[in-house]
């Protein structure tokens, strides 16, 4: 069965954007980049609310800007080659090849999916990732903390949810970002 794991780049207390929605500051360089290249690469499918889609749906093209990187390269190809899965009640169409959209995000529908793929997904957002971590869906929290406080904003993780973790890995990067992965337990 695959994992479903959470992956998020959050601010060291604990927000993906600040409280004026930017997270320029998340921004990986290319050491930190390549890292998440590699963590990317075994996923086959992605799920998202509608605002992280459209802010992922870039890599559609990314590939085809002149004079990318070849890191950014390289994730525009492992992005695309993966399958999207898009939870909104609102977005009518999209933009990216592999993508569908579901009204409402169904515990036992993802269960499913979980059971059935043979690569890993992950869950992209922290209102989708909420939901999936209250339904116990979640197998693995990847967590990317950059070397910035916020003061508020749009929260990594939800309120009121209790979840015990055990440490798996993690790394220390040149720019101060450090990676973090857990396993989720009950």
């Amino acid at each position: 069965m695959a994992k479903l794991i959470y992956s998020a780049i959050t601010s060291l207390d604990g927000y993906v954007a600040d409280e004026d929605g930017i997270f320029d500051w998340a921004k990986p360089d290319e050491q930190v980049h390549t890292f998440v290249n590699e963590l990317e690469r075994p996923v086959g499918t992605h799920l998202y609310g509608r605002r992280m889609y459209e802010v992922m749906a870039v890599w559609e093209t990314a590939h085809a800007v002149a004079d990318q990187q070849p890191v950014m390269q390289d994730f525009a190809h492992i992005w695309q080659a993966a399958d999207k899965i898009v939870y909104s009640k609102t977005l009518q169409t999209v933009s990216s090849a592999r993508t569908r959209i579901e009204r409402d995000f169904d515990p036992e529908a993802v269960r499913e999916i979980k059971a059935l793929a043979e690569r890993d997904i992950t869950v992209g957002g922290p209102d989708l990732a909420a939901q999936a971590i209250a339904a116990g869906l979640v197998d693995e929290c990847h967590l990317l903390l950059a070397p910035i406080v916020v003061g508020g904003g749009k929260q990594s993780l939800p309120d009121h949810v209790r979840l015990k973790l055990e440490l798996l890995d993690e790394r220390r990067f040149g720019n101060g970002v450090v990676y973090l992965r857990y396993r989720t337990s009950t």
